[in-house]
């Protein structure tokens, strides 16, 4: 692991602190959840379906979201973690959508790019 300057400790903390909250929640709730590190080094939750199948759950801290794949309805805000672990735990009683995992890729110039005009 490569050393983090302050600002990257801080954001990290608060992954950490977001994802705990999460994690807490949703085991509350009889939901498997492992908190991990992934190989990227990126903090997350491992959360198991009713199917037994696993989805990794990240923050993005941009928009301040929890999210477990690119569509739209696989993303929920973080800033109220009684909805975001509603929503996760429907989604993983319903079960995940079939097929690997998406990535989510926001493109931030983009959306600068779209204000600038």
């Amino acid at each position: 692991m490569k050393p983090m300057r302050p600002i990257q400790e801080k954001q990290r903390a608060y992954q950490e602190q977001l994802l705990t909250e999460l994690r807490e929640a949703l085991e509350s709730r009889a939901i498997t959840a492992v908190s991990i590190v992934d190989a990227s080094d990126r903090p997350g939750v491992d959360v198991t379906d009713s199917r037994f199948r696993p989805r990794r759950i990240y923050v993005h801290l941009a928009f301040l979201w929890f999210y477990w794949g690119d569509q739209p309805d696989e993303r929920v805000s973080c800033l109220r973690i009684d909805h975001a672990t509603d929503t996760i735990e429907k989604a993983a009683r319903d079960g995940w959508h079939e097929g690997p995992q998406g990535e989510l890729h926001v493109d931030l110039s983009k959306v600068l790019d779209a204000h600038r005009m």
